[in-house]
């Protein structure tokens, strides 16, 4: 008898890698279909994203190294959630690793004493709970780290006694930093002293991520429903996208070859005869023809091609709740909510002569007790790539600098936008850190605050990234940040890439006080 392949079962499944070359990665069967007699098969490669996940014929499958799924008992329920399908390891793993908050999701740089290493700062910052304040030992006596050579190069002298760190804090930041050049002139150091006084960083921190709006961080959820992709492929302007994940368009939509999207109102319609309709403007009385040729709610930026639009989620909520639904395609760490009142959504657009085409967005709280100035971000794929991923969390950032506020997003961040804000924060701090003069002929001097204010970029967020660089350093009583060579040049040629840059004087912007305007 032919072997069953049925849901759970683990086997390899031959794919194409970026290079064009076969592989056969192990995957796990997700969804068993009949499609005009033949089987298809919905699989998940372990270890891969998710937006990797497809249907595949029988042919692509290696049925001699076939696992059937382990038979377990039914876990028990955990605060009134369900318990999962009796499963695979990896499936804990990968929750796991997507609820691991941003900055713990890349390699630490090795923590330095005082300052909060990335994943101490970000654990605060989302999961407060789970830290244990005695792990840190405050201590008085400074331990050299690390010595710097001529050359800017840091060479490791002794290595970080585990349980000898001192208290985590940020106290640190408004310690002045002093700039000092080597005998190599692209070779920069900025020394930074130790804080005299400390402070818990969890201080004013609220002890769970925010659980309402309209795409909110939910591990809970992670059904066989949810798991797998839904829509085919979304026609939208001249482009046609092949969604990454599943989004909870009405059910009769996704059996459709392609949905349709208005590429300005974002109203979804299951025939291009529908869209046609809907794009064809008559003036008839309570006629609903689309007459939109650009976002609703206001432009409050234009320069070249480029504007962005600020919409209101409780003024429009229909073009909210389509934008939300069109992102949940391409965010997975995110679920939707309907509620986009509490949400002003900043909709980046590209001109042309028939009208102005979605690029990307993000959508931000009208309060934010945690200081995130992102809810959610997402550069469209036709458009990734391309340096506008950048030009959104740059305009975040020139928002914030309007309010006089520093901001960061919202965590867990995706694989792509961890990546897109370490650039971001690396390029932005590295600008100042290399436009410092020296001031009468002494060091020019800076403190963390000091940058934080520049940039609105938050402090926490500001020192990750400087360990993430590897720049952080502890010589003798005080921190050092050392720019070789390597790094100088590297920043050099990136920031020769970068042509797309906000121009704060082409944005038209003023911040409103939501908390005096009642239920928004």
């Amino acid at each position: 008898h032919p072997v069953e392949i049925v849901e759970g079962c683990r086997l390899p499944v031959l794919r194409k890698n970026q290079e064009h070359e076969d592989e056969w990665p192990l995957a796990e069967i997700l969804s068993v279909k009949e499609v005009s007699s033949r089987k298809l098969y919905y699989v998940h490669y372990i270890d891969f994203n998710k937006r990797l996940d497809e249907w595949v014929t029988g042919d692509r499958l290696d049925m001699k190294k076939l696992q059937f799924p382990k038979k377990e008992a039914k876990t028990p329920t955990k605060n009134g959630l369900p318990g999962s399908r009796p499963s695979s390891p990896e499936r804990e793993v990968k929750r796991k690793v997507e609820a691991v908050p941003m900055a713990t999701q890349v390699p630490p740089a090795p923590p330095v004493p005082s300052l909060p290493s990335s994943t101490e700062a970000s654990q605060a910052s989302v999961f407060p709970a789970v830290r244990e304040p005695s792990t840190f030992k405050s201590r008085e006596d400074h331990e050299p780290i690390s010595l710097l050579t001529t050359n800017g190069n840091a060479r490791r002298l002794i290595p970080s006694q585990p349980g000898r760190k001192r208290k985590a804090n940020c106290g640190g930041a408004d310690e002045m930093i002093k700039v000092l050049q080597y005998n190599n002139p692209q070779s920069a150091s900025v020394f930074l002293p130790p804080p005299e006084d400390s402070q818990d960083s969890s201080d004013g921190i609220p002890s769970a991520p925010r659980m309402t709006g309209s795409l909110v961080s939910d591990r809970s959820h992670d059904d066989i429903v949810t798991r797998m992709k839904n829509i085919e492929c979304i026609e939208l302007g001249r482009h046609r996208l092949k969604p990454w994940y599943f989004s909870p368009y009405p059910q009769e939509l996704t059996t459709l070859p392609i949905l349709y999207l208005c590429e300005f109102c974002l109203k979804y319609l299951k025939s291009l005869k529908c869209l046609q309709r809907h794009l064809v403007r008559i003036n008839v009385a309570h006629d609903t023809k689309c007459n939109l040729r650009h976002p609703p709610g206001n432009e409050i930026y234009r320069k070249g091609t480029i504007s962005f639009f600020e919409i209101d989620g409780r003024k429009n909520k229909t073009y909210s709740q389509n934008l939300c639904l069109l992102a949940k395609c391409f965010l997975d760490h995110k679920t939707l909510y309907y509620d986009t009142d509490p949400f002003l959504f900043y909709v980046m657009t590209e001109y042309d002569s028939k009208g102005f085409h979605i690029v990307g967005y993000f959508s931000k709280e009208k309060e934010s007790t945690e200081d995130y100035n992102v809810a959610c971000i997402l550069t469209l794929p036709p458009y990734q790539r391309r340096g506008y991923g950048k030009l959104l969390i740059e305009f975040s950032y020139e928002l914030s600098k309007v309010e006089g506020k520093t901001g960061t997003p919202e965590k867990p961040l995706s694989d792509l936008g961890l990546l897109s804000y370490r650039s971001y924060w690396s390029q932005t701090i590295l600008e100042i850190l290399m436009d410092l003069k020296p001031d009468n002929g002494e060091r020019p001097q800076i403190t963390i605050n000091e940058i934080s204010e520049i940039t609105s970029v938050k402090k926490e967020d500001v020192i990750s990234t400087l360990q993430y660089l590897n720049l952080i350093n502890y010589y003798k009583g005080q921190y050092i940040l050392t720019l070789s060579e390597d790094i100088v040049d590297g920043h050099e040629r990136a920031m020769q890439k970068r042509h797309l840059r906000i121009d704060p004087k082409c944005l038209h912007f003023t911040p409103k006080d939501w908390s005096k305007r009642g239920k928004w």
